[in-house]
């Protein structure tokens, strides 16, 4: 079958089409009905054989207007060819069969001889439903859809390779690099991601748009709408801004009811497009800045390889808060959130109180031996605030962006004996304040994107602590602005 061009389908024909996943399980439905009916009924053979003739009519009827429809949808060129060829042929098949069926019921069910054909035709009626409903899902889902969950023994004893063991995450596996020094940075890291979260939809059996992207040919070749890789140039390749558009977006990717790549991956498919997307280089022999290496560093962790770290704060054994105290934060709209069912330990959320200042928090004193986590970004803080907490003994994480916080205030938080990570995003901070935290000897990380902090204020930093991570955000505009951004469409 010759697969037209989508630009030149009328639309009512691809409209009408996109019923056939609907209208396919109807007539499946009245046919097994239809063969329940007739193993299970103790009429007599004749009497059956007539009392399921409209349901048998009906099927085959619907049938058709279903093969009709599906033909309309297989113009979209969005699936394998040769499976999709015999999908149509078997539930033609299958629709005849089933008009056939009817006919023998209406018209040879008084003929002993000629009755006789009618169980075999209901038996393989049987087996073209399977058959053609096992290709339907095939070239909907993937090949692997019906023994993706197969479990073991049975997968051995069909040949089945065993299925590695699936995060909790909707079924996805997680990605780990071995060897960094060696790990290719498409087969490796781009990859497995686009085949965790994009193969689906654009594989050898299913193509939306036209597009595969199960092979570096495939990709770079584009699809539709063209090429959708712009080595390079992130801002215009087309996977790049379909990723970064708002979810309710129509031309958002993936689609709503997918997995959405994590902040992490779009991070990574950025900076792989803007270093050139070469199909083999090394991962090692391109270049990349703090924040992919942070990113990095989560993909190498590997089993019991690399023990996942854990403040030593969070191993103490400490009284709980008391409600009163708790309560007392709540009535300012702050969250406060449990961090462990375990242990005492709590974070506080000024998601929901962006107006909050000095003065209200000063509750904060009533659980400040419990508190590890603080998230105070947009607020309207002071230093003031940074001396008030500089006294809590458990602090971890600190988060004080977009706010008004200075030099002195920074200067407060050298007293906090277990501080790891703390985001100063978008702070007006220079180069000589930054350097105040050289006397936080625990700290881990840091975010410094949109602040005053010049790369000379960096470097020194970094000579300072030469462990400390130090986030500087994506070179350029991050996120990419992709909303106003046009999709290029086909002409």
């Amino acid at each position: 079958m010759i697969l037209l061009d989508t630009e030149v389908i009328p639309d009512w024909i691809l409209f009408f089409g996109h019923f056939h996943p609907m209208l396919v399980h109807l007539p499946i439905g009245m046919l097994l009905m239809g063969m329940i009916l007739y193993v299970f009924s103790k009429k007599e053979e004749v009497q059956r054989q007539t009392s399921i003739a409209p349901i048998l009519w009906t099927t085959g009827i619907m049938a058709l207007i279903s093969c009709a429809m599906g033909w309309c949808l297989s113009l979209a060129g969005e699936y394998e060819g040769d499976t999709l060829k015999i999908h149509q042929w078997l539930g033609i098949c299958l629709a005849l069969c089933s008009l056939a069926l009817a006919y023998m019921t209406q018209h040879w069910s008084q003929d002993a001889f000629m009755s006789r054909f009618f169980k075999p035709g209901l038996l393989l009626a049987f087996i073209l439903v399977m058959w053609t409903g096992h290709l339907g899902g095939n070239l909907t889902h993937g090949s692997d859809y019906l023994t993706n969950y197969l479990p073991q023994p049975w997968r051995g004893w069909l040949g089945i390779a065993p299925r590695e063991q699936a995060t909790e995450e909707k079924g996805i596996q997680p990605i780990r690099i071995k060897n960094l020094q060696e790990a290719l940075i498409f087969q490796d890291l781009i990859q497995p991601t686009l085949k965790q979260k994009c193969w689906s939809c654009h594989n050898a059996e299913k193509q939306k748009g036209k597009l595969r992207m199960d092979s570096p040919e495939y990709l770079m070749k584009g699809g539709a709408n063209g090429e959708i890789i712009q080595a390079g140039n992130p801002a215009e390749s087309d996977l790049i801004k379909r990723v970064l558009l708002d979810p309710s977006h129509e031309d958002h990717m993936p689609p709503k009811g997918k997995v959405y790549l994590t902040e992490d991956e779009i991070v990574l498919l950025q900076w792989w497009v803007k270093e050139g997307a070469h199909f083999n280089k090394k991962i090692i022999n391109i270049p990349y800045d703090a924040r992919i290496k942070s990113i990095l560093a989560k993909y190498t962790q590997v089993g019991n390889q690399q023990e996942a770290y854990i403040s030593p704060v969070l191993k103490e054994n400490i009284p709980a808060a008391t409600d009163a105290d708790i309560e007392k934060l709540r009535k300012h709209h702050l969250l406060v959130i449990a961090l462990s069912k375990e242990k005492s330990f709590l974070e506080v959320n000024a998601i929901n109180a962006k107006q909050i200042g000095d003065k209200e928090l000063q509750d904060l004193d009533g659980i400040k031996e419990q508190l590890v986590s603080l998230k105070l970004g947009g607020t309207n803080i002071s230093d003031a605030l940074l001396q008030q907490i500089s006294s809590y003994p458990r602090l971890v994480h600190l988060q004080i962006d977009h706010t008004k916080i200075s030099r002195q205030g920074l200067s407060y938080l050298s007293s906090l004996k277990h501080l790891e990570t703390l985001n100063l995003v978008a702070n007006a901070i220079d180069d000589q304040a930054v350097l105040e935290l050289a006397k936080l000897p625990t700290l881990r990380k840091v975010y410094l994107w949109q602040s005053k902090v010049s790369d000379q204020g960096i470097k020194m930093l970094q000579k300072k602590m030469p462990k400390l991570i130090i986030d500087q955000g994506w070179k350029g505009k991050w996120p990419l602005d992709t909303l106003n951004i046009p999709i290029k469409k086909p002409e």
